[in-house]
């Protein structure tokens, strides 16, 4: 577990919005410093380097779908979740979504091969490898029943220039959930959210 959790519950979630919104976090809300994601891109050169990029660059002034599940190569979410996003990419894109992307409490270098793997062209990946973004979205389930640490529960959202304009979580939410349930983030229910568009 990433130092940033020392003695600190992840069930110990911050507020953000009194107004209620649910809004994405910029900084990391227990020290001062920024949220990021750290990925692994080509340069001009051709050759992989780290890059990295705050939480606001890349929620603000977008309006994103974003989804999040449990781990790459594990089987529902290779089998039927992110293939069902990259089918339906045109759709929000239709609706006027700027971008779609996937959260997993993975870091680039797993992100990468497993969208490699499946040949993902379209959908974009977030890896959030310390898990502080997810933590901080309340998003967070501990998955040690599966040796699978603390992961993202699955949800889907659209998040318009850093505000959670409509979420959807799966029900169940709990620590160590036998079950791994996926219907109510599908992305014909998160495309039903944006209407007629």
């Amino acid at each position: 577990m990433s130092s940033e959790f020392a003695d600190m519950s992840i069930d110990d979630i911050p507020t953000y919005d009194p107004g209620g919104r649910i809004t994405v976090p910029w900084r990391h809300p227990r020290i001062d410093k920024e949220l990021d994601f750290v990925f692994r891109e080509k340069d001009e050169n051709g050759d992989f380097q780290f890059v990295t990029r705050t939480s606001k660059e890349v929620f603000k002034d977008r309006r994103l779908a974003l989804f999040g599940l449990p781990g790459a190569f594990t089987p529902t979410c290779s089998e039927f979740q992110l293939p069902a996003y990259e089918a339906a990419y045109e759709d929000f894109i239709k609706k006027g979504i700027d971008e779609v992307y996937c959260l997993s409490v993975n870091d680039a270098f797993v992100m990468n091969a497993w969208f490699e793997k499946l040949g993902i062209e379209k959908v974009k990946a977030l890896p959030d490898g310390n898990g502080t973004f997810t933590w901080a979205c309340n998003l967070m389930v501990a998955k040690h029943n599966l040796g699978f640490g603390n992961r993202s529960w699955r949800f889907a959202a659209i998040v318009d220039d850093g505000i959670f304009e409509s979420l959807i979580e799966e029900s169940g939410k709990s620590p160590n959930c036998q079950s791994d349930p996926y219907e109510l983030t599908k992305p014909e229910n998160l495309l039903a959210r944006l209407g007629n568009n």
